[in-house]
């Protein structure tokens, strides 16, 4: 059996922009005109470029939207706030983030967190299965992820010389990723991927499957660049 979208999805302008032209092609699905161009501008960047789920889910909201992350990163969020209410999550993020002060990039990924909630986001916390990603899938909402694009492509790592990509498997390093999942077929247990990266190594196109397996580890490996999770989207119940 197979749960397919129509989803559509434009290039990403240059190497940094996924997350941004990611969340114009739901925002498009949903029929909301918004153009790239103020998609892009308005969504925080990190020092060095790209952007985190967070900041995503914080733009969706503010449009009016419903959001919900699914984290599997262990940096901020402990296995064990799975089970406390959901408005104890906040201030077990204010501890812990006066306990870990002045790690590389904690406060920030912290306070884009505290700000989500304020704005009303959810979280939850669900094991990664191909289940969980069918779920939404059948209900026609596509699923925005934030992930390891080395793991995904099956690249050797890279870094940036000049602005331009180098890859090495020696001196590079992980680099991640936004991709929109828009399909399953359960019989060869393969996820359809819109993907904003053009030229593409895993097709010619924007669009391809990939073994669930695959992609289950290349989400989880996305807690190396602050990510790791599951973003849905969807319009506020009428």
């Amino acid at each position: 059996m197979t749960t397919a979208l129509h989803f559509d999805i434009r290039p990403q302008p240059d190497n940094t922009t996924c997350g941004p032209t990611c969340l114009h092609a739901v925002y498009r699905y949903f029929e909301d005109p918004i153009a790239l161009s103020r998609v892009i501008a308005e969504v925080p960047t990190l020092e060095g470029g790209g952007t985190l789920s967070v900041y995503l889910a914080s733009h969706a909201l503010r449009r009016g939207y419903r959001t919900t992350i699914i984290p599997y990163n262990l940096q901020i969020f402990d296995p064990t706030w799975s089970a406390i209410p959901p408005g104890d999550i906040a201030g077990k993020l204010r501890r812990q983030g006066a306990i870990k002060r002045g790690l590389p990039g904690f406060e920030r990924v912290t306070e884009a967190y505290l700000e989500y909630l304020r704005l009303g986001g959810r979280l939850t916390f669900e094991v990664l299965t191909a289940g969980l990603i069918r779920k939404y899938l059948k209900r026609g909402i596509p699923v925005m992820t934030g992930l390891s694009a080395t793991y995904l492509y099956n690249s050797a790592r890279e870094y940036d010389l000049d602005g331009r990509v180098v890859y090495d498997d020696v001196r590079g390093e992980s680099v991640g990723h936004f991709v929109v999942l828009a399909g399953y077929n359960r019989e060869t247990r393969r996820a359809r991927v819109a993907d904003p990266f053009l030229p593409n190594p895993m097709a010619d196109g924007q669009h391809y499957s990939v073994d669930i397996d695959r992609l289950v580890c290349a989400i989880l490996l996305g807690i190396l660049t602050d990510d790791g999770d599951l973003l849905i989207i969807q319009p506020k119940r009428r």
